[in-house]
């Protein structure tokens, strides 16, 4: 994976070249990715999707995060970034039936790991069940909901922690229902300011 080939932006994204995923990540350059977030509407409630990133990840593990996310390789379109929802979640989706939310950039070092990406970023109101999802074993390892206004909230600094539920998989493979607090050390560390703009754009999409 460390070789995937990405294609590489200056600070105003401009195509600069191509060059592998390791060496992006080394050496701090911009590089495009696709996020969708998943979100649904049961009761007048509206709910958001948070992935469980596998505790085997090299980044970020065991966090919460987008509900499906992953790099655009070089040979592909952001169209082609689709694919990151049925590798990760098993779900079927088609580009068509995405929602545009814009292209926001956002940088975050940790120790010498600098992940600088352009984020092709999409919404996707669904009615599919948790128990539905097919996970992508090295990648995920469970999918949980949260309030979209408790979200809102814990991003905003109003509540400290929010309550998620849905379910995780153990290291047999099967699901285990959880309920739990969480706090925004629970996520992953997107800059406070990404998580704000995508709220707001979710909720213009959606207008609320």
């Amino acid at each position: 994976m460390d070789q995937e080939k990405l294609n590489i932006y200056d600070e105003h994204r401009n195509h600069i070249g191509v060059a592998s995923r390791k060496e992006v990540h080394e050496k701090g350059y911009w590089h495009e990715a696709f996020h969708c977030w998943f979100v649904s509407l049961e009761k007048e409630k509206i709910s958001i999707y948070l992935q469980l990133r596998s505790k085997g990840k090299k980044d970020y593990p065991d966090l919460l995060d987008i509900t499906a996310a992953g790099h655009i390789l070089a040979n592909e379109t952001v169209q082609d970034g689709v694919r990151e929802v049925k590798e990760e979640l098993g779900a079927d989706v088609a580009y068509e039936e995405l929602e545009q939310l814009g292209v926001l950039n956002y940088c975050v070092e940790r120790g010498s790991f600098i992940d600088k990406e352009i984020a092709n970023v999409f919404l996707y109101q669904t009615s599919i069940e948790m128990k539905d999802f097919t996970f992508q074993k090295e990648e995920v390892a469970g999918m949980v909901k949260a309030d979209f206004q408790d979200f809102t909230s814990l991003w905003k600094g109003d509540v400290d922690s929010i309550m998620i539920q849905g379910f995780k998989i153990d290291e047999d493979g099967a699901q285990v229902d959880c309920r739990e607090a969480v706090g925004r050390d629970k996520f992953v560390p997107h800059e406070k300011s990404f998580y704000l703009e995508v709220i707001e754009r979710i909720k213009q999409k959606l207008g609320l």
